[in-house]
């Protein structure tokens, strides 16, 4: 199909289905989709113009690819000299389990309806409208400022090697090149993804792998040093305070760095709008992102504490001197340690790539959100006007225009730039995973009222509501928790004030704002609408040919990765 056309409601679309027989086809949820039609409050007449061109391997990659960029491999790296390699490893092993919680939600409303920007407009249909602006909003500007986050690492990177192009070259250049991908069809998207992706998969399995063979003694000085920074200078670092309160609060400094550094359902549930044969992709999707991230990021945070002790000098120059680039990796720290020249510089070619990569997925899940919201009537109609290779043209300009912002790095130190996009987006995210847990426990509890069976559903997560209980509870305090530091004596700063809790005060400010405007009413269980949309999404799926593959490699791909 050139075109899904599944995101709109039309009256007329009930008759013409008794008409064709459609209706006997019915699928096995429990339910009467004409009692529902005819039951809901309003009919949108906006068609969703995207297209679904994203194959399984590339959903599969743009869930990783949207959460591995220079956080991994390089800002990795201010957690361990903060926290100490145990409380480093804890921390990204305890959010992980978090991820898990609000990634369970996620993929049983998105497999049951996957329309474009999914959680957003469920915030609005299952919960409250001005819950849904509040939301819709929140997300694009948590995801637009990613993309001049990820622009001012590009150039500090490139910088690694050689001061010769200005920085305001890089940018310029950075941004037309996102630009150019992003404007083309999305399938062009998810290919380019998928390669870059792919080659952020193979640098952290090729740094574990390093870490593995370098700890038993395949260095260059033979040093078999194993788990020996665990010991000396030892497991847990003191931050701000001596003795219990220090370590504690080094523990709290990496669970605030894991909070950032860890996503993905998220960005998997942005290209369902997309994705050819949802019902059937994304509950791979969901289940394989899970695992390879926390896979990724659990051992990863394990080979950092074991690469490099947490008070080596080198490590906090590069932090306290803001070092271009790979320089600042504690896995070129530990390969400069043990005297292995050349691999640096792979290591931050590769690193490039994943800091381009992220930016990239970033301006394609905040053009999708900020369409999103147009086709729910929630940002300016004209916004929702697409190319004839179904790309959101004025979303995506709008998102480049957003970029420009990476250009502040010209008048101020680009590790206080980053910094500054570090603290708006970590609350944000967060923010993102609370609204995420909430909506689902409003589905659960209409799917109770209304008589839905979660089993007939194409997902169910397992320990639901309670895995939803905990990833809200956890979400919801670290929102708070991560700007702590502005609190502790000495330490106010305006500017890291704003920027940590911005959207904690813009998120409320939404939600009361559209609430008085528009009149809008919290959704009891029984008015929530579960079958808006579901009619188009089971006719998609009743006349669904997959599109046959160009070629034994092309093939071979989309097994592997789906």
């Amino acid at each position: 199909m050139a075109s899904s056309g599944i995101d709109y409601v039309s009256k007329e679309y009930g008759a013409a289905g008794k008409e064709k027989g459609i209706e006997e086809e019915k699928p096995n949820y429990q339910y009467d989709v004409d009692d529902r039609r005819s039951a809901s409050p309003s009919i949108r007449t906006v068609y969703d113009s995207t297209h679904r061109k994203l194959k399984p391997r590339h959903i599969q990659l743009i869930g990783i690819g949207g959460t591995i960029g220079t956080a991994l491999y390089v800002q990795i790296g201010r957690g361990l000299l903060n926290g100490g390699p145990a409380s480093l490893f804890l921390a990204f092993t305890i959010w992980c389990s978090f991820i898990l919680a609000v990634t369970l939600c996620m993929a049983e409303m998105v497999t049951y309806l996957p329309i474009s920007s999914p959680f957003i407009r469920f915030a609005g249909r299952y919960v409250d409208d001005a819950f849904g602006v509040a939301a819709g909003w929140n997300f694009f500007i948590f995801e637009a400022m990613l993309v001049p986050f990820e622009i001012v690492a590009c150039n500090v990177i490139i910088h690694f090697w050689s001061d010769v192009v200005p920085a305001g070259g890089i940018i310029a250049i950075v941004i037309v090149l996102y630009a150019i991908i992003n404007l083309m069809a999305v399938k062009w998207y998810g290919e380019t993804e998928f390669w870059a992706a792919l080659g952020k998969v193979l640098l952290i399995i090729g740094l574990i792998i390093f870490t593995f063979i370098a700890m038993l003694g395949g260095n260059p000085i033979k040093d078999r040093y194993g788990f020996r920074y665990w010991k000396n200078p030892g497991s847990f670092a003191e931050l701000y305070y001596k003795g219990d309160l220090g370590r504690f609060l080094g523990f709290l400094q990496c669970l605030i760095q894991a909070s950032f550094t860890i996503a993905g359902p998220d960005y998997v549930s942005m290209a369902a709008g997309e994705a050819e044969n949802p019902r059937v992709v994304m509950p791979r999707a969901y289940n394989a992102v899970f695992y390879r991230l926390t896979t990724f990021f659990v051992l990863g945070s394990l080979c950092v504490g074991i690469n490099v002790p947490y008070d080596d000098p080198e490590l906090a120059a590069a932090f306290a001197s803001s070092k271009p680039g790979a320089a600042a990796s504690p896995y070129v720290v530990a390969m400069n340690r043990l005297k292995i020249s050349g691999l640096p510089h792979i290591v931050n070619a590769m690193v490039l790539a994943s800091a381009f990569s992220a930016g990239n997925s970033y301006v394609y899940c905040a053009s999708r959100s900020l369409y999103g919201l147009a086709l729910e009537g929630k940002a300016p109609k004209f916004l929702t006007k697409c190319t004839k290779q179904g790309v959101p043209i004025y979303c995506v300009g709008i998102v480049l225009l957003l970029a420009l912002l990476s250009f502040l790095q010209l008048s101020e130190n680009s590790a206080v730039v980053l910094q500054w996009f570090v603290n708006l987006v970590t609350a944000s995210q967060l923010i993102n995973f609370s609204v995420m847990c909430f909506t689902f426990l409003r589905f659960y509890k209409a799917c109770q009222v209304q008589g839905l069976d979660r089993n007939t559903l194409p997902y169910k997560g397992f320990w639901q509501p309670y895995a939803a209980y905990y990833g809200l509870t956890g979400c919801f305090i670290m929102t708070f928790v991560g700007g702590y530091t502005v609190f502790l004596k000495g330490a106010w700063d305006i500017p890291t004030f704003l920027f940590s809790y911005m959207m904690v005060f813009l998120f409320p400010v939404l939600f009361i704002g559209w609430k008085i405007i528009k009149k809008t009413k919290f959704k009891a269980a029984h008015e929530v609408d579960l079958y808006q949309d579901l009619e188009e999404i089971e006719e998609y799926h009743r006349t669904y040919v997959p599109t046959p593959d160009k070629n034994a490699f092309d093939k071979w791909f989309n097994w592997l990765f789906s």
